[in-house]
């Protein structure tokens, strides 16, 4: 459209192209733009799900993040919406950006910033009834819908035991990094009813703690 004002162009799966200011109508585009819409917006609020990402807390480590996401999404038939928040003070302009998405549901990605205004996250998710899943229990315990995530305490035991194996002469290049063997699921019923949602019994049999 910025090449050329009069070659004709035909746009293909084009999402709501009255909203993305690329044709005045849909019965009369009113420029040389016309195609094809993708306006089925009921069927994709329904499939799409919300990601708050720290671009600035370590690109490749981000990009890793969101690409696992992608592969999950994809064969669940689910839409990614990537909401990338560098600073706290971003957090309430994402988060009106998920409510005009219409976000069915919300992944929060890991990062220290976001961990250390864990509660204003949830209070926003609390306020956009938008269903949330963390990455540390620590959320939960602040009002958050549900986490799960490897055990912090487990690591932090092996990771002693690591350094007592190092005290007593092991060197690290001969030591394998280790995996988690131990995660822990946790709800927040009182989320849960806030918002509106059911939570299965056969999910709750397999939560490691469920705050009434």
């Amino acid at each position: 459209m910025k090449a050329t004002s009069t070659i004709p162009i035909v746009g293909l799966s084009m999402g709501d192209p009255v909203a993305a200011g690329l044709v005045a109508s849909l019965v009369r585009p009113g420029a040389n733009v016309t195609g094809v819409a993708d306006l089925q917006k009921e069927l994709q609020a329904k499939r799409r799900v919300a990601v708050l990402s720290n671009p600035g807390q370590g690109t490749a480590e981000a990009v890793e993040y969101v690409s696992a996401l992608n592969v999950a999404a994809r064969s669940l038939g689910v839409q990614l919406e990537v909401l990338n928040v560098s600073a706290p003070e971003e957090l309430n302009g994402a988060f009106a950006e998920i409510s005009r998405r219409r976000a069915e549901g919300l992944v929060v990605l890991p990062d220290g910033m976001f961990w250390a205004v864990r509660a204003d996250i949830v209070r926003l998710a609390g306020k956009a009834r938008v269903p949330a899943i963390y990455w540390e229990r620590a959320y939960v315990e602040v009002g958050g819908l549900l986490s799960y995530a490897a055990s912090l305490s487990d690591i932090a035991r092996r990771g002693g035991v690591l350094v007592d194996k190092i005290l007593n002469g092991a060197k690290p290049a001969t030591l394998p990094v280790e995996q988690p063997t131990s995660f822990e699921f946790e709800i927040n019923k009182k989320t849960a009813k806030a918002l509106g949602l059911t939570i299965p019994s056969s999910l709750l049999l397999r939560t490691d703690k469920v705050i009434e």
